[in-house]
């Protein structure tokens, strides 16, 4: 997808050609942080209990994501911190949760916590630094102050704006109101759900009744009580009888443990095959190869607990290959990654040219551990092999790595073009490689170079492999983009992408084309709600984060797009289509393009791909040019 713009889109949001006034207020999401018992410690433990909660604490996604996005003011206060979000008012709450969770395995550390959204004013002290002024960051520590070690306190302003919200009105605890500085008395929650927070009251609320769960909309609260119980039903009726497991999984990049790095293309392809043929199942949900990547010799520095979160699941699939000579061993093992347990493993050693058919094998006996039947279709789709030449399938993995690149420039198409074309020449029936071969020459024409030449290119490529392979989903989907951007025919185009999905339900690449039509359609919500279902699939693929940016914009829902391009730059933090899209979600939202001349700024002059970086130069002085008083 080109990094411009959404076009087409009547931006309401203008600069003011009027004077400014002196202070400028905007709602500031305040985490406050304090460590108990700190002003008893010697000085040398101060510096080290400080060093230690700097290191938590920017080690938190929340943070990450947010000073990425340059949405985040961080305040040293005495015994603690201050952190201002400027996004939304749930990342106070996951930056302190993701505190919490860290600080099991520092038992020395204790600390309360309290939240607050409110008016803040941004300006510089004596020291020409950031400070933070206004009611935001002032009711923020009061709430704090009515807490005690291990709490999470939360206002009652930010306490309704979390309550519309399933995931969090459950564990808000309405504890009533709390007296503190100048006799002012200010409402307070605490949040608690088992694993952070503490359930007892501070000793502020000592001797009151128990707290009482958030009550604002208290029907809501009943509704979720009936509907959980009635899922509850469910589940047992449909399976009872024997443990269920549940039916999601990630395939993590496999090892190569041979002594010739240069063989680590068997490891890829061989868990590319696995995870290609998983998706084909419908009864799993398979994350997507683009989000599993990024996992790869993570082992080192995430445990499967955390790979499992972020990415969603509760199964994950590892393993690891060594080639010696004609020889290929793979071990593989399925792991619950919520209770770190062992559900299955096995051992193959096969030969070179018999290990390209590995996947149907492993993809049935996963299936299987998960307690999944396989229809007659899906044993025999998930039993084809891709191809019977080693070198075709490493040329084609290269290709397929270079086309999802974030950026997906145009020279980019071009080397990926060229390696399909390659990987053909070397196995002319490589239906698959085919199929992304068409795909990336529609891409080509629809992005780039709508020229006859690459629309008779795309549609040859599509109709070959479909001749190939008819049950092939890439084929069809490839097909699909020829007759969507191409012919320009939605209903044809839908019913290509409708079959890729029935042939494999975990393609996110056809779920995402099919919002895109839904969007040209005027069907807005319905595409939204597509492309949330596929980021659920494809969670840390920039692409995926980008389409569903660019559909909030559209729909003008500012902070959700704020929330968004901030995950997109922590995904994809070289991108420069990442850096600019932050700068005009600021300008869309506040009508402001301080934050696009500062990103601009920090991009060196001669990155300039495709003419993307002065594309948005000239978007910055045409805005400028306009808001001059005339």
């Amino acid at each position: 997808m080109t990094a411009r713009p959404l076009s087409g889109d009547k931006i309401d949001n203008k600069m003011s050609t009027e004077s400014r006034p002196g202070v400028q207020l905007e709602i500031g999401h305040v985490l406050f942080v304090d460590v108990v018992g700190y002003s008893k410690l010697l000085i040398d433990q101060q510096r080290d209990l400080q060093e230690r909660l700097t290191e938590i604490v920017r080690g938190t996604e929340a943070f990450r994501a947010a000073e990425a996005s340059g949405r985040l003011v961080r305040l040293p206060v005495g015994d603690g911190m201050a952190l201002v979000f400027l996004d939304s008012p749930e990342t106070p709450l996951r930056c302190a949760i993701e505190i919490q969770r860290a600080l099991k395995n520092q038992p020395d550390m204790h600390l309360r916590m309290g939240i607050n959204s409110g008016p803040i004013n941004q300006l510089r002290d004596v020291n020409d630094r950031t400070n933070i002024a206004g009611a935001g960051i002032n009711v923020a520590q009061r709430v704090m102050d009515c807490a005690d070690a291990g709490h999470i306190l939360v206002s009652k302003r930010t306490a309704d704006d979390l309550a519309q919200s399933a995931q969090w009105q459950p564990h808000l605890h309405d504890l009533g109101p709390c007296e503190v500085k100048h006799a002012v008395t200010i409402e307070v929650f605490n949040f608690y759900d088992g694993e952070v927070g503490q359930s007892q009251p501070p000793q502020k609320f000592a001797g009151r009744a128990a707290a009482k769960p958030c009550r604002r909309n208290w029907w809501i609260a009943a509704g979720l009580i009936a509907a959980a119980l009635l899922a509850l039903l469910v589940y047992k009726k449909r399976f009872a009888g024997g443990d269920v497991h549940d039916k999601s999984i990630a395939v993590l990049p496999f090892a190569n443990m041979s002594a010739d790095p240069q063989n680590a293309f068997f490891a890829d392809g061989i868990q590319d095959d696995i995870l290609t043929s998983l998706s084909k199942i419908k009864d799993l949900r398979v994350i997507s190869r683009t989000s599993v990547m990024g996992f790869r010799g993570s082992k080192e520095t995430h445990n499967l607990k955390e790979i499992g979160r972020t990415l969603g699941v509760t199964n994950v699939l590892e393993g690891s290959v060594r080639r010696d000579g004609n020889r290929v061993l793979v071990t593989v093992q399925l792991i619950d990654a919520t209770k770190d347990r062992h559900l299955w493993a096995n051992r193959y050693d096969r030969t070179l040219t018999d290990s390209l058919g590995l996947q149907g094998e492993l993809a049935a006996e996963i299936a299987e551990a998960l307690r999944v039947t396989l229809t007659a279709d899906e044993k025999a789709r998930v039993e084809t092999k891709p191809t019977e030449n080693a070198d075709a399938y490493l040329v084609y993995l290269q290709a397929n790595q270079i086309e999802r690149n974030p950026d997906t420039l145009l020279e980019d198409y071009r080397n990926a073009e060229q390696l399909y074309v390659k990987a053909i020449a070397l196995d002319p029936k490589f239906a698959i490689a085919h199929a992304r071969l068409a795909s990336t020459r529609a891409e080509i024409f629809h992005y780039y170079e709508p020229t006859d030449a690459w629309k008779t290119k795309a549609r040859g490529e599509a109709e070959i492999a479909l001749q190939l392979q008819p049950k092939l989903a890439e084929a069809h989907l490839a097909l699909g983009q020829c007759i969507y951007w191409i012919d320009q025919n939605y209903e044809r185009a839908l019913l290509e992408f409708e079959t890729a999905l029935r042939l494999a339900p975990n393609n996110s690449e056809a779920g995402v084309l099919i919002g895109a039509i839904q969007r040209r359609q005027g069907k807005w919500q319905e595409a939204l709600e597509k492309y949330q279902r596929i980021s659920k699939l494809d969670p840390q693929n920039p692409n995926v984060i980008r389409t569903l940016l660019y559909t909030t914009t559209a729909l003008r829902r500012w902070p959700e797009a704020a929330e968004l391009v901030a995950r997109m730059r922590a995904l994809a933090p070289a991108s420069v289509v990442a850096k600019t899209q932050s700068g005009y979600v600021d300008f869309w939202w506040k009508g402001e393009t301080a934050l696009l001349k500062k990103l601009l700024s920090g991009i060196p002059p001669q990155t300039d791909p495709d003419g993307e970086i002065t594309s948005v130069r000239w978007d910055v002085a045409m805005i400028a040019r306009e808001a001059r008083p005339r």
